[in-house]
Parts: C-alpha cells; structure tokens; sequence
C-alpha cells in the first residue's frame, strides 16, 4: 500500500469517508481557526507522507469536518521550501486531498506589504505571484502534466466569490501580487526595492509551490495574505518571525470572518 494510501485510510477510518468540498491551508500565526472545525483532528505523524513541520507558530494537525455548514479539510501548517529544501514537500498531502474529493484549495500566508494603503492588520487577495525563487515542485515530474499553465492560477470566480464574502462583513479586502522568497532570512531593502520595480505588492516564503501543485492536481485555487508587517525598508518596525506571529491574529479576525461567510454563500 503507498504512503498515500495509507493516509486515506487513517483519514477515512477517523473522519469518515464523505468528501470534502475545500481544503484550506493555514499559515503562520493561523493554526487557531483550525479549531472552529466541528470533526476530528489528526496529527501529521499519523499521516504516511505527510510533511514534518518545524515552524514555531503552525499547528500540525488536519482537521476534517464542518465549517460553515461545508466539510473541508483544514491544514494547520504546512512545510517550507526552508525547512527541508524540498519545494515539493506538500505533494502527498494536496494529493490526499483531491482523493478526499476537493474541488478547490484555498491558502493563506503571513506577509510583508510593500504598499502603504495595505498596512499591518489588513489582509490581501492574491491576483497573481511572483516565483523568484525560481524553485518549482514539478521539477523531476516525468510526465508532460508538468507544463502546467499558470494564466488565472487565482481562480477568477473563487477571488470574486470572497472578495463578495469580505463586502458583505465590511471588510476592505485589496488585491495585489505576491512574491516567494526562498528565506527563512527575510529580505534587504535593495532586494524590496526590485520586487517592488517588478509588480510586488506582498513578499513571503510559501504559496506559491502549493498553487502550483494545486494547479497540477487539477484543483482550484485562490489566496489570501495576512499582512503581518511592512517589507524592509518601508518602516521602522523590527521584522521578526515572533513579530509575525504576534501580528498575525489581527488579521485572522477578518480572515476568520470572510472564510465562514463564503463556506455559508459558497456551494
């Protein structure tokens, strides 16, 4: 039996064996709306495949159950390109997820903005990213399901169905583009100046594998930044990941808000 298997098979003897409708992931600072998930949690390490996450902050577990009124399956944490440097460290867990029967992933991140009129405690819609990584997970994928098109990678109708969820809360929802940098050191102010120069709007260290795996497996995709800070150079405030994690929940509350609001609107 693979490893994927394997995990299908302790998801479904614990949570059942109904499809999900979305898979959503949780970034730094996050992990808590996971507990509004009315169903089970279980612990990575009892998943065959699953990533190993080292990330102060994240809450390695997957919950499945209702939110909302839908049943999703939630990921706590995810594992980094930094951790391991393994961009494709998330592969056996979104192809979990599409056998769980997932329509749609939807992903959220903690970061840096580079535009004054979205400052910290503000959240962002990704429109499109930035790779400069210049990693991919599909390298060494031997089929041609690699060439995978990466126009509308935010699926249009998904990103207007939320920004819709975060005007019916009151909640002023931007879009803008986002940039992965490999990290985990943060980046210089000559390096945001450039990012900036090139289209950036937000800067952050995941995302955008997952994105392209999602695209990969044939699942929907949309994103949604919390921004936890200003990129360097844009102010004065000392950029840590214990200051992302404390910023983090002032965006979560509006987060939390336009999820449960698009889970209710959203069939």
């Amino acid at each position: 039996m693979s490893k994927n298997a394997e995990a299908l098979k302790v998801i479904r003897d614990r949570a059942g064996d109904a499809p999900v409708r979305y898979g959503l992931i949780l970034g730094s600072g996050l992990g808590h709306l996971a507990h509004q998930v009315e169903g089970v949690a279980i612990p990575y390490t009892d998943l065959p495949g699953f990533p190993h996450v080292s990330v102060s902050g994240h809450n390695p577990n997957l919950h499945i159950g209702q939110l909302g009124g839908l049943r999703v399956a939630v990921f706590g944490a995810r594992e980094h390109y930094y951790e391991n440097g393994n961009s494709a460290a998330m592969r056996p867990a979104l192809e979990v997820l599409r056998s769980l029967g997932a329509e749609a992933l939807i992903l959220t991140n903690a970061a840096g903005s580079m535009r004054p009129d979205i400052p910290p405690g503000d959240l962002m819609l990704l429109s499109d990213h930035i790779n400069y990584s210049g990693l991919n997970p599909l390298i060494g994928e031997p089929t041609d399901q690699r060439f995978v098109p990466m126009v509308d990678a935010y699926d249009p109708a998904l990103r207007a169905a939320l920004t819709q969820s975060a005007a019916s809360e009151g909640i002023d929802l931007k879009d803008g583009v986002y940039a992965w940098y490999s990290g985990p050191s943060f980046e210089t102010p000559a390096e945001i100046r450039m990012l900036k120069g090139l289209g950036a709007d937000a800067v952050g260290m995941s995302t955008v594998p997952e994105v392209i795996l999602a695209r990969f497996l044939g699942l929907k995709a949309v994103a949604i930044s919390t921004i936890t800070n200003m990129a360097a150079g844009m102010s004065d405030e000392k950029i840590s990941h214990e200051h992302t994690k404390a910023m983090a929940p002032l965006g979560a509350a509006k987060l939390e808000k336009i999820l449960l609001n698009f889970f209710r609107n959203h069939r």
